[in-house]
């Protein structure tokens, strides 16, 4: 095992904000100031022109034929949940490690969520662990769905859960919160499941400057049903067909995210460089290891996906002291997840207890994401690695 640093030494060290909103604003700054100025002018803040916009760009971009806007990455999973019809009496299987609002919208859909563990090196679902839990939940379970999340940036094994739900007559939800233009083989996130939802959260990769989601599909029936269900259930003004909710895409956050579409894709490809210079640097400096028994693993990218590292995810040896000592330098981390979702106390009515899902809860112990943005400068970086291995040495 790899021990404490006491000296010291090497280059000054510069505080590294875990993520600095202002650099991006700074260069949008005009073009986003007056898109918001013509909505103000136009007086449309509900599904004005920019929602329908900023809507077809978007499909475009997935590679889908349809995508609807709405008010929250969490309103898009229920949103998505619901156009395919999936509510009480159902069951859908997803991941123990994601944010709480993969397990949640399936709850509030009416369904019953039921967890597999992740798959040791992209922390994504397992397939493997997927197809053994619709085994053993065949005749007691009506499962109609899996949600695989695309976590930190990364998709899921798409072509294993095609085909487990091709078998097994599932549907597929992308949980793609967090990976805005990622592919998997080629094929774009949002275009890989029945539906997929995304949230454009401040932090997200297309972020807005609030709340915001969106769900995409490749068919028009459940295109169609998620426009319905997001304003209340109408398809016509004060007739409503099914007990929906209002999550609309506000227009000033539509009006936002038209501008920052036209850079996502650039600022993802930066985000690849930035990811493989923290590779090169921690390899070079000796401190990546194959375990957290001799050193620090590095994220792994499959070599059928593109990732966008919404996040860049170590895994660390004493993982809680290596963040402390970095925010004593003012350099910033954070723990994306530090308890798993099986053990949250608002779920334990589900019947899950620790010790259920072991892959799932070493990964909440060991993982570390660090500083990654595009405008994320490059000594930076350096100071992020260099104040690691003083930590470690």
């Amino acid at each position: 095992m790899i021990e404490m640093n006491k000296i010291e030494n090497g280059p000054k060290l510069l505080a590294v904000p875990m993520l600095d909103f202002s650099r991006e604003f700074a260069e949008i700054r005009d073009e986003v100031l007056a898109a918001i100025a013509s909505v103000c002018e136009s007086q449309r803040f509900i599904l004005g022109p920019e929602v329908g916009r900023f809507e077809e760009a978007a499909a475009a971009a997935c590679g889908v034929p349809f995508a609807i806007g709405c008010a929250s990455g969490t309103d898009a999973l229920w949103l998505s949940l619901a156009a395919l019809k999936i509510g009480p009496g159902d069951a859908v299987i997803t991941t123990p490690f994601s944010f709480f609002a993969t397990v949640s919208s399936i709850l509030r859909c009416g369904a019953k969520p039921i967890l597999a563990d992740i798959d040791e090196k992209t922390f994504n679902l397992s397939s493997e662990a997927t197809r053994d839990v619709v085994k053993n939940a065949s005749g007691h379970k009506h499962v109609v769905g899996v949600m695989p999340v695309h976590l930190y940036g990364q998709c899921a094994d798409m072509n294993a859960f095609t085909a487990l739900a091709n078998e097994q007559g599932l549907k597929v939800i992308e949980d793609a919160a967090q990976a805005f233009g990622a592919s998997w083989e080629g094929v774009r996130a949002g275009a890989l499941g029945d539906a997929a939802a995304f949230s454009f959260y401040p932090t997200k990769n297309l972020s807005a400057f609030g709340d915001a989601g969106m769900v995409t599909t490749k068919d028009s029936v459940t295109s169609e049903r998620a426009s319905m269900l997001r304003a209340h259930g109408m398809r016509r003004r004060y007739f409503h067909d099914e007990v929906g909710w209002n999550s609309r895409l506000d227009t000033l956050q539509a009006a936002v995210l038209e501008v920052k579409l036209r850079r996502v894709e650039a600022g993802n490809a930066r985000r690849r460089e930035l990811a493989e210079l923290y590779n090169q640097r921690f390899t070079s400096d000796g401190l990546a290891g194959a375990t957290t028994a001799d050193g620090v693993v590095l994220p792994f990218t499959d070599p059928r996906a593109e990732h966008v590292f919404h996040q860049y995810v170590i895994r660390a040896p004493r993982r809680d002291a290596l963040r402390e000592y970095l925010s004593g330098l003012s350099i910033g981390s954070e723990v994306y997840y530090p308890q798993p979702l099986h053990v949250q106390e608002s779920l334990r009515f589900l019947g899950y207890k620790q010790g259920d899902f072991p892959v799932s809860e070493r990964a909440a112990a060991e993982v570390l994401a660090l500083p990654m943005y595009p405008e994320l400068r490059v000594e930076e970086l350096d100071s992020v690695v260099e104040a690691i291995r003083r930590f470690y040495a």
